[in-house]
C-alpha cells in the first residue's frame, strides 16, 4: 500500500496568504495565517482571542482581513514553521451547499453515454444537439443545488475510508467558495461581496446509492451516495477572493495514482459561483464559513470506467489554492 501522505513544508496559493487550520501532536486545532514560505501564524494569539477557529475569523472578515494583510508582512511576527504540522479541513462549516451537473462538457458526456440503445441519432448528432440544450440551460434555468452534512468533511491529506457497503465509488474534484457573511436573497450582482475565499472539495459520490431503486419516483437519495463521514477532504487552504482574479478561468484538475482523470478549466461550468450563491440565497440563509460547491467537471471515475479502490491515491489541485492528496482505505466487505 502506498505510504500515508503527507502535508507539504512549504504551501503553493495565490497571493501572499491564506486561512488554514492547524494542529501540532499534542494541541488542538488552531485557525493559521499561512505564508507561501512554508510558516505559519498563530491567529489566536495574534488577534488576541484564545478561543478563536477558521469560523470565527470568517464571522468577521470585513475587519479581519485588513489585519490578516498586515499581519502577512510582518516579519517580526511569532511565526512557526509549517512543516511538522497537521493541515486539517481549513473550515468547519454549519451548511454545505452543493452544485450537480453544472459543467457542460461533463453533462454533454453523461447524456451521450446513456442514450438509449436504439436513439437513431450519430455520436456527433447527439452531442450537437445536446450541447445546445445546455446553451440554453445556462442561459435560461436555475443551478441544481443540494445540501451535504459538514460531518462528511475530512482533511485535505488524510485517509479516505470507503465504505463497504459503497460498490461504485467515485471521486469529484471542485471548487468551492467559503461565505463570508450572511447572504439571503442577494442578486448575482452583488453574491461575490459575500464570498471570502475559496478552497477546494472533493465530492465523493458513491453512484451506485445515487437513484433509489425501490422508490424511483422520488429520484435521488444524496444523503447515502455523498456523506458518509470523510467523503468530503477539504483544503487545504481557504484563499482569500481578492488574490483570485477570476473564479470563472481556473484549472481543476484530479490524478489518480498519477493518471490525469479530470482536467478542466471552471469556464465550463454553467452556472458561475455568483449565479450559484444567489440562487441558494434565495432560499436558505448562506452563513460565514459556510462552503458552496460549484459541481465537477468531465473525467470522473464512471466516464474512465474506473472507480476508488483500497490504496487508491488521488491528487487533487485547483489553480491558486494549492492541493490536496488523499489515500483511500477500503472497509472489509
Amino acid at each position: 500500500m502506498p505510504v500515508k501522505p503527507a502535508a507539504p513544508s512549504a504551501a503553493s496559493f495565490a497571493g501572499p496568504f491564506a486561512l488554514g487550520t492547524l494542529s501540532t501532536h499534542d494541541q488542538a486545532p488552531f485557525p493559521g495565517l499561512v505564508v507561501p514560505e512554508g510558516r505559519v501564524l498563530d491567529l489566536r494569539t495574534a488577534l488576541g482571542d484564545p478561543a478563536l477557529t477558521a469560523r470565527g475569523v470568517l464571522e468577521r472578515w470585513a475587519e479581519a482581513l485588513p489585519r490578516l494583510r498586515e499581519l502577512a508582512a510582518d516579519a517580526d511576527a511569532d511565526w512557526q514553521p509549517l512543516d511538522g504540522l497537521r493541515v486539517h479541513a481549513p473550515v468547519e462549516p454549519r451548511q454545505i451547499f452543493q452544485s450537480g451537473a453544472n459543467y457542460r462538457q461533463h453533462v454533454i458526456d453523461l447524456e451521450v453515454a446513456h442514450r438509449s440503445p436504439d436513439d437513431p441519432r450519430t455520436v456527433e448528432e447527439a452531442r450537437a444537439e445536446i450541447a445546445e440544450i445546455m446553451d440554453r440551460r445556462a442561459a435560461e434555468d436555475l443551478p441544481y443545488v443540494f445540501i451535504g452534512l459538514p460531518s462528511a468533511i475530512t482533511g485535505p491529506y488524510d485517509d479516505v475510508a470507503l465504505p463497504a457497503w459503497a460498490a461504485k465509488p467515485d471521486w469529484e474534484l471542485e471548487l468551492a467558495a467559503v461565505i463570508a457573511k450572511p447572504a439571503h436573497r442577494v442578486s448575482v450582482e452583488e453574491a461575490l461581496e459575500y464570498v471570502a475565499g475559496y478552497t477546494i472539495a472533493n465530492d465523493l459520490t458513491d453512484r451506485a446509492t445515487v437513484f433509489r431503486r425501490d422508490m424511483p419516483a422520488i429520484g435521488t437519495d444524496w444523503l447515502r451516495s455523498k456523506n458518509a463521514p470523510g467523503f468530503t477532504p477539504l483544503g487545504p487552504w481557504i484563499v482569500p477572493a481578492e488574490s483570485i482574479a477570476d473564479p470563472g478561468d481556473l484549472r481543476v484538475t484530479l490524478k489518480l495514482n498519477g493518471e490525469t482523470m479530470q482536467d478542466e478549466s471552471t469556464k465550463d461550468m454553467l452556472f458561475g459561483v455568483a449565479r450559484i450563491v444567489s440562487y441558494a440565497s434565495q432560499t436558505a440563509q448562506l452563513l460565514p464559513g459556510d462552503l458552496v460547491l460549484t459541481g465537477s467537471p468531465a473525467g470522473n471515475g464512471m466516464h474512465w470506467g474506473r472507480l476508488l479502490r483500497d490504496g487508491d491515491v488521488m491528487d487533487g489541485s485547483v489553480t491558486g489554492l494549492g492541493a490536496q492528496r488523499t489515500r483511500c482505505v477500503g472497509e472489509s466487505r
